[in-house]
Order: structure tokens, then C-alpha cells, then sequence
């Protein structure tokens, strides 16, 4: 099936984000995807002082745009990510919506993105956002997908976790930056890959160097084998691969790890 991430240039106006991502669905959707992907944080700047202005409740303005364009385009739409607020709290929200419009799965960041690297870069998103509780899984008539959210790729448990649930297609709309994105953006998608035998699609920003945070960009497409089939450059694009499910079977013959794990010795389990 054809996949399309969407790599968004993303400014400070909300109301322009979210009519040229869903122009963009319509654009990917002429072309004959299927599963349709957005950026983390599609509708807003990224950053802590952004989060709380441009937050929204779920459903609410862009969930409804998101839905409507699911529906207009017979699409599965995986919403990137928007800063949602329930309760009093704020979540880093990943949304995805089937060809109907109604949604099938809501993933709040799980992991915070806490860093400090002297010299290049300090970031900490729990001074706004709280974490979500849950893994997010989806199933399609296509193949079964497992969420992530930007930092969410660097715990292998929760993609393995993803794998033994039956999940092919892994998908993380994220935001790595100018320091972390050389290092190891394509590093960890290819590990996540190729340890679960899985596709694994990553969906950034595309990057604005006049931003308070600047995105790296390079949405790529790995496959199980850990070779990278699609990569985006810093600027807006939509990025187009077909995902091989058959590849993904002869890979899992040929290196048969998942049956050969030692279940006897050590495991890893969803606790909720």
C-alpha cells in the first residue's frame, strides 16, 4: 500500500497550519496514499512557551478538520501531533482518524523530552506537558500500525511491545533537532526496524531556521531489512514509499529472530 508523510512547513498562524495540512491530505491522497501521516506539533510552534496558547480540547477545532478530510479523502489519517488539554493538564496528542472520520486512536507522548547538553541544547518538556499512559496500536485493512511520539522512538520496549502485539508499520511524527537529528535520527529508526523486523516511518517539521526550536527534518522511511527506502530533505515535501508487507515476510524467513527469542531467559510486557 502507498504511505505519505507529510513534512509541513508550520507557522505561528494556526488557522494556515491546519489548511495546508489538510491541503497536503487531499495533495497525498490524489496520489493514491492510503495511510496519510502529519508532523509532531502540526498546528503550532513547537516549544514549552507555545504549548498552553495554541492547546485544544479533543475533539475540537483541528481533530474536526483532521476527521473531515479522513472522511472527504477515504484515508487513514495519523494526525502528527497537537498540544491538547484535558482537564487542567497539557498533552503532546497524536490523533488518528479512519476513512469514515471517526477517530481510532488517541496517543498522548509518552515519554518527555527532557534533555541537556551543554553548549548545544536544553529542553524540557515536563515544565508544560504531562505524559501520557498508554501505548497506542491501530489496526487498518492494510496492516496493523503501533504510535509513537518523537522521544517515544528512543525506548526499543515500547516498539517491541509494538511488534509482539502484530504491529508492521511503526510511525513516530517527531521533531528531532539540529543536534540530535545528525546524530541519531536515522540511527535509532533503523534500529527500531530492523530489532522488530518492522517498517518504521518518521514524520518531522519541515525545518524553519528562524523558529525558537529548529526541526532537522528528514522524514524517512525504514524497512524491515534496515534499509532506509524514502528520506526528505529540511524542506516541505511530501514524502511517497509503497510499503512491501511481502519483504516484511520474507525478512521475518530468513532471519527468524521471533520465534527464536529465549521467552525461557527474559521478557518484556505491557503492564497497562
Amino acid at each position: 500500500f502507498h504511505l505519505a508523510l507529510i513534512q509541513l512547513h508550520v507557522s505561528a498562524v494556526k488557522s494556515d497550519n491546519l489548511q495546508r495540512a489538510c491541503g497536503l491530505v487531499r495533495e497525498a491522497s490524489a496520489k493514491g496514499a492510503k495511510i496519510v501521516a502529519l508532523p509532531e506539533c502540526f498546528n503550532s510552534p513547537y516549544g514549552t512557551q507555545y504549548f498552553k496558547e495554541y492547546a485544544e480540547k479533543i475533539p475540537g477545532e483541528s481533530t474536526q478538520k483532521l476527521s473531515e478530510v479522513a472522511k472527504e479523502c477515504n484515508i487513514y489519517l495519523i494526525g502528527g501531533s497537537i498540544p491538547e488539554e484535558d482537564d487542567g493538564k497539557l498533552y503532546n496528542t497524536c490523533t488518528v482518524f479512519g476513512p469514515d472520520g471517526a477517530m481510532l486512536a488517541k496517543h498522548r507522548k509518552v515519554h518527555l523530552f527532557d534533555i541537556n547538553i551543554p553548549g548545544k541544547i536544553q529542553f524540557k518538556e515536563s515544565e508544560t506537558l504531562s505524559p501520557g499512559n498508554s501505548l497506542s496500536m491501530f489496526d487498518t485493512p492494510y496492516c496493523k500500525v503501533g504510535l509513537g511520539i518523537c522521544y517515544d522512538i528512543r525506548f526499543a520496549e515500547m516498539a517491541q511491545i509494538y511488534g509482539q502485539k502484530g504491529c508492521q508499520l511503526l510511525i513516530y511524527p517527531g521533531a528531532f533537532n539540529l543536534t540530535t537529528g545528525p546524530a541519531h535520527w536515522e540511527l535509532l529508526q533503523r534500529g527500531r526496524a530492523v530489532d522488530n523486523q518492522v517498517y518504521v516511518a518518521t514524520v518531522s517539521p519541515a525545518r524553519d531556521e528562524k523558529a525558537s526550536y529548529v526541526a532537522w527534518g528528514h522524514s524517512t522511511v525504514v524497512n524491515p531489512w534496515g534499509e532506509v527506502i524514502a528520506k526528505a530533505g529540511a524542506e516541505e515535501t511530501v514524502l511517497y514509499t509503497d510499503i512491501d508487507l511481502k519483504k516484511l515476510t520474507e525478512v521475518r524467513q530468513q532471519i527468524p529472530i521471533l520465534s527464536q527469542k529465549r521467552c525461557d531467559l527474559y521478557s518484556i510486557e505491557m503492564k497497562k
